[in-house]
């Protein structure tokens, strides 16, 4: 659920449709039954296990009498949700870890229908198909950019989004100089916060992007993708715009950080705007000071930011009950509110933007949606493996920043000639 993204989904660029649409088609066999009895729902989301989620559930079972929802949160979602995949046992209903390849899929759930049945009343229904079969709705969407309290930027005389890498950089040594706050947070320690280096991919506004990018042995070349995305971290932390000692940072002490403007800045999806919010409001600070900002770079005089879907949501392959988990999901999605009450984007094509984008689509950005690639399907995750080069993890950008910071041997050149290499000679033997 609509928490933070963990992983990296390929594709190819199509503009955001905000036109309404349906589709008939074919129930699949699997889902064959009455709606009713109980069912079990895995989460992530542990902060609403015992709040919203049972009030949705109500709702649910109001309208389709004789049902029983019951959720089982899962604070390690990733870890023990791919060890009940192995299992077996992993509940009705549960959000499809990003450990599962996308041929792996049908292994573990229900296809709910074919991308070209839903394509037109779910956004991002490719990102978790595989041959033509769709596997997982989302249950909302994310933009990306940055977080920023847009006050502090303010009072260092910045009021509208850098356009370019050098621009940024000269915003945050303007907030350095003129407030004390920290201008950009790396959340080095959690890690995952740094594969939002990896999500800037519409900046380039190239309808080929994904499907080319497996087809490139030199992605860290300058004027490529990794070099402006990968290269404007390096350049934040070694010129000293990021925090003092990125081993002790702290993702949720860092919400009130930003909150109340210690910190000015951080990458990260368009979910985290309500959280920021929430930690200014709890902190006595003005959640009005929160913004989202594109990445500071233009193609053909525009900001473009990549939307994607969040987790989504699957039917098991051993639910003795599939009717009422597909009736759950889909209502879920379609009908809970879920997406708008965490100021995510709406799933089902033709619902309005949550405001926090409304705000963000008003700055000039357009938000492109990146569905799955089809001739090079699997092909990146391939080289991936094969390089030890895990672009939506955190490892090797850690060390970008130690290199950075001067805390590891080497500078930007030689690391990312090394990465060119490594992905190279990865490439090479996935490609041929």
């Amino acid at each position: 659920m609509i928490n933070r993204r963990n992983a990296i989904v390929a594709g190819a660029v199509t503009a955001l449709a905000l036109m309404a649409g349906c589709t008939g088609g074919a129930e699949p066999a699997g889902f064959s039954g009455e709606i009713k009895g109980d069912i079990t729902v895995l989460t992530n989301r542990t902060d609403l296990v015992t709040g919203k989620l049972p009030e949705y559930a109500k709702r649910f079972e109001a309208k389709y009498p004789g049902t029983k929802v019951t959720f089982e949160g899962v604070t390690n979602y990733e870890q023990d949700v791919t060890t009940q995949l192995s299992g077996g046992e992993y509940g009705d209903v549960l959000l499809i870890p990003n450990t599962v390849a996308v041929d792996q899929l049908g292994q573990f759930f229900e296809p709910l229908g074919t991308v070209g049945e839903l394509k037109d009343r779910y956004r991002f229904t490719d990102e978790k198909a595989y041959d033509g079969k769709v596997y997982g709705l989302s249950l909302g969407g994310v933009a990306n950019g940055f977080v920023v309290n847009k006050r502090v930027w303010a009072e260092a005389g910045i009021t509208a989004p850098p356009k370019t890498p050098e621009e940024f950089l000269a915003g945050l040594k303007a907030v350095a100089d003129k407030t004390g706050a920290t201008p950009f947070y790396t959340n080095y320690k959690d890690g995952w916060p740094l594969s939002f280096f990896n999500s800037q991919r519409a900046v380039l506004a190239d309808p080929t992007v994904n499907e080319t990018f497996p087809a490139d042995p030199r992605p860290w070349q300058p004027g490529k993708l990794q070099h402006l995305t990968d290269g404007l971290l390096f350049d934040i932390v070694n010129r000293g715009l990021s925090e003092k000692d990125p081993l002790t940072t702290n993702w949720e002490g860092s919400k009130p950080m930003l909150g109340t403007g210690k910190v000015a800045s951080m990458l990260l999806g368009s979910w985290a705007v309500p959280q920021m919010r929430d930690a200014a409001t709890a902190a006595g600070a003005n959640p009005e000071d929160i913004a989202f900002w594109p990445f500071p770079y233009q193609t053909g005089g525009k900001f473009h930011a990549r939307i994607e879907g969040d987790y989504k949501g699957a039917v098991s392959r051993n639910s003795d009950n599939k009717a009422t988990a597909k009736a759950w999901l889909e209502w879920f999605v379609t009908e809970s509110g879920f997406a708008a009450d965490q100021q995510a984007i709406p799933t089902p094509v033709g619902q309005p933007l949550p405001q926090a984008l409304q705000d963000f689509t008003a700055t000039g950005v357009e938000l492109l949606e990146l569905p799955a690639a089809t001739a090079n399907s699997g092909k990146e995750d391939q080289i991936i493996k094969e390089s030890e080069i895990d672009l939506a993890g955190p490892i090797y950008r850690q060390k970008l920043v130690d290199i950075a910071r001067g805390a590891a041997e080497g500078d930007k050149e030689s690391y990312f000639a090394e990465l060119n290499k490594r992905w190279s000679a990865a490439q090479s033997q996935v490609m041929k």
